[in-house]
């Protein structure tokens, strides 16, 4: 089975791309901190390459920037170039299935103008990306719930599979 999923920040504003046949995608970078410190007692980070297609592209575009968090469940998939000097060069990148952001337009903006890349707090108001490209809002609750005050969630699950 070949399932990764990651938490972490992007690193560079996404820029979308499109294939030879109008197709689509972004490619972008995201920090993912280690669970344990180095022998400074600093937390490392991995830097780890996705991509996302169609119209999971095109919304990751238009709202994501650097410094957003974001869940990322998909596929690990490998290949291989020649670069300009004929040296064998390997890739190795998420694919994405599904995309979460983990923070509200005003938890960015909030960031973005303090320059604090390592707020984890949450809102209170998760929506929901559909396939039909509707957002549909839902409330958790407020009860005893540790999950109830997540913020807002944009799931974007890339499900079509129309390839040109």
């Amino acid at each position: 089975m070949n399932r990764v999923s990651l938490v972490g920040r992007i690193t560079a504003k996404p820029e979308l791309r499109y294939t030879n046949s109008q197709i689509p995608f972004t490619r972008f970078t995201v920090a993912v901190n280690r669970t344990f410190s180095n022998n400074q007692g600093q937390r490392e980070a991995d830097f780890i390459g996705v991509i996302a297609w169609r119209k999971q592209a095109e919304i990751i575009c238009n709202y994501l920037d650097k410094g957003s968090l974001i869940s990322v469940d998909g596929r690990i998939q490998t290949g291989s170039y020649d670069d300009k000097d004929g040296n064998k060069r390997y890739t190795f990148d998420v694919v994405s299935d599904n995309v979460q952001f983990l923070e509200s337009k005003a938890q960015a903006q909030a960031r973005n103008t303090s320059g604090n890349y390592n707020n984890n707090s949450f809102g209170n108001s998760p929506y929901d990306y559909q396939d039909n490209n509707s957002y549909q809002g839902f409330d958790l609750g407020s009860g005893d719930d540790a999950y109830s005050n997540m913020g807002d969630i944009v799931t974007l699950d890339d499900t079509d599979e129309d390839i040109d």
